[in-house]
């Protein structure tokens, strides 16, 4: 699963090394060289010439440090290397670097999109010992955006509940999931998403585990909850399809192994 190392040191305040790893970021997708998927060296960064407010310190990992710097457009990519997007990374790179490279893209994201003021429109500034833009004409203040969002595996006896979500890219069966709402708790989400997607009723909920989820900034909080009541009616603007897979049903192929929704679900798949 997605995770980043324990040995991981996080840093706000830049420091100044011979020889940073640069995770560069443009619009979701890192800068890799082609032939063996390796950071650009400092030296390749360094003639992109990138302004120093679009550099931001990530913390240092295995004695080396760390920075995250983004670009507007994938044509400034330097020969030999390209922008590739974070999916198609995982279980190509070290899982620790997977790990950082997540982090910067939703730093670079949060970076890229409060250079002004969404009061006044004055450019904004990087805080002082904090991970924060602030305004200095209105004093708001911006933080990295985290967009929590609850997922749910819900059991009813030998069998437990997939869907397919109808947004692109999702065929595969999985975990019910959704964004809260503004007032909600993660339970009453919970609650709220089962019913409005699937028409069902649940209760016994448990918590399983959380994971940030960097497309772009997410926080996916993993819960099982056993059936209280209702039958399988879809919101076909959500959900494509939904039903009850039992130990003796063909088990669907799971979401990428760097998620937290394949370990929801390998952990509680129906044995026969």
């Amino acid at each position: 699963m997605l995770q980043t190392p324990d040995t991981f040191q996080p840093l706000i305040r830049p420091e100044k090394h011979a020889d940073p790893a640069t995770l560069l970021v443009c619009r979701g997708q890192l800068l890799l060289r082609n032939n063996d998927r390796a950071l650009p060296e400092a030296e390749v960064v360094e003639k992109l010439k990138l302004p120093p407010q679009r550099v931001h310190a990530l913390g240092l990992w295995q004695g080396r440090y760390y920075q995250m710097g983004w670009v507007d457009a994938p044509e400034a990519a330097p020969p030999g290397y390209a922008f590739v997007g974070l999916r198609g990374l995982f279980g190509v790179i070290d899982e620790g670097l997977a790990a950082l490279a997540a982090r910067a893209v939703q730093l670079a994201e949060w970076a890229r999109t409060h250079q002004f003021c969404g009061v006044c429109a004055t450019p904004m500034q990087q805080m002082e010992g904090e991970r924060c833009y602030g305004c200095p004409a209105c004093d708001m203040r911006a933080y990295p955006r985290i967009s929590p969002a609850m997922m749910v595996l819900v059991r009813k006896g030998d069998a437990v509940l997939l869907a397919q979500h109808a947004r692109p890219g999702a065929p595969r069966y999985t975990a019910l999931a959704g964004f809260l709402e503004a007032g909600e708790s993660i339970e009453e989400a919970v609650h709220r998403e089962v019913f409005e997607e699937v028409g069902l009723r649940v209760h016994n909920l448990r918590y399983f585990g959380s994971q940030s989820w960097p497309f772009p900034h997410s926080l996916m909080i993993a819960y099982t909850a056993e059936y209280l009541s209702g039958e399988i009616r879809i919101d076909a603007t959500e959900i494509t399809d939904a039903r009850w897979f039992g130990p003796d049903d063909a088990w669907p192929e799971l979401p990428t192994t760097s998620s937290i929704a394949a370990e929801l679900l390998q952990a509680y798949r129906p044995q026969p």
